[in-house]
């Protein structure tokens, strides 16, 4: 068997214990579904918005694949509504948000 020479090592290239030693524990990363959670529970109005989004607009192209023209033109301009409603729960979203982590 080779015999194995021990290489000392300079107090420079222990730095990065003492560092985390500094830090304290590591933080667990959140999975994507944690983080879906979170973002749903801090503003639940944009998936709400996003699901009436989605139901208006396949009720609309069911209608208009049925030939009923008049509900499908209702159905997409009540769309462009929950289209709408969801881009302003966001912006209040990020508001709200913004709000909190200056207040801190």
């Amino acid at each position: 068997m080779a015999n194995k020479t021990e290489i000392p090592l300079a107090s420079e290239d222990l730095d990065w214990v003492q560092l985390r030693q500094d830090l304290g524990p590591v933080v667990e990363v959140e999975t994507t579904k944690e983080k879906l959670l979170r973002k749903i529970n801090e503003n639940p109005l944009v998936p709400i918005g996003c699901l009436a989004t989605t139901a208006a607009l396949t009720a609309g192209l069911y209608n208009f694949r049925t030939g009923n023209r008049k509900m499908s033109q209702v159905m997409m301009r009540t769309r462009i509504a929950a289209q709408g409603f969801t881009v302003l729960a966001l912006i209040v979203g990020v508001v709200m948000t913004y709000g909190d982590k200056k207040s801190t």
